[in-house]
């Protein structure tokens, strides 16, 4: 009996695997949207696997919310170097409520979702997750291990000392703090500035 023919190990050619090939062909080139749909083999969720290619795989491709040079619907892979890749297994409940309990400004260098970063003004501020404790030192997905980062801190591209925050940075923040850390911030600032807490508490002359 002849013996059956075993069968070949999938190429991986999907979608994905023809996306990371042609970015990485294209490294630093600006690609429209609809040439990697066709890449793509025409499928509809072109789209998910190129945030595949940046969450589960730490390509480093920009977008219209990382740079504003790019137009929307421009890709451009930045360089080969991969990213801090961030868990799966997280919820989109857990991401949702440690994005909301940081006030969705990154932990490092306070920079706010969606504004300009304070240390490149061309790239928009985009948020992830990242774990305070790694997994790889038995930390877990629990929100306690969880914080919000920017692109530029998980890239470790810079210091973490920025460029001095501005009031109304400090006071967005502030306005979002339970009312008892309000009163500390004053405390502070009462303390530090004495003279000018009092002239602003005193009455004006009649």
């Amino acid at each position: 009996m002849p013996a059956k023919k075993r069968k070949k190990p999938a190429s991986g050619g999907g979608a994905r695997a023809k996306l990371r090939e042609y970015f990485l062909v294209h490294v630093g080139e600006v690609i429209e949207w609809k040439t990697l749909r066709k890449v793509a083999g025409g499928i509809t969720e072109w789209a998910r696997r190129v945030r595949e290619l940046r969450q589960l795989e730490g390509m480093n491709i920009e977008t219209d919310k990382d740079n504003s040079a790019l137009k929307p619907g421009q890709y451009r892979l930045v360089n080969t170097k991969p990213l801090p890749v961030f868990s799966s297994g997280i919820s989109k409940e857990t991401r949702a409520f440690v994005l909301d309990r940081n006030g969705f400004t990154c932990q490092m260098c306070g920079a706010v979702a969606g504004e300009p970063h304070p240390s490149d003004p061309s790239r928009k501020t985009r948020l992830h997750l990242g774990h305070i404790i790694d997994l790889s030192h038995g930390g877990t997905d629990d929100a306690q291990n969880l914080r919000a980062l920017c692109s530029v801190c998980n890239e470790g591209a810079q210091n973490i000392t920025l460029p001095r925050p501005k009031a109304t940075q400090l006071l967005t923040q502030i306005r979002r703090a339970a009312g008892d850390e309000q009163v500390e911030v004053l405390k502070w600032l009462i303390r530090k500035y004495p003279k000018q807490a009092q002239s602003l508490t005193e009455k004006p002359a009649d």
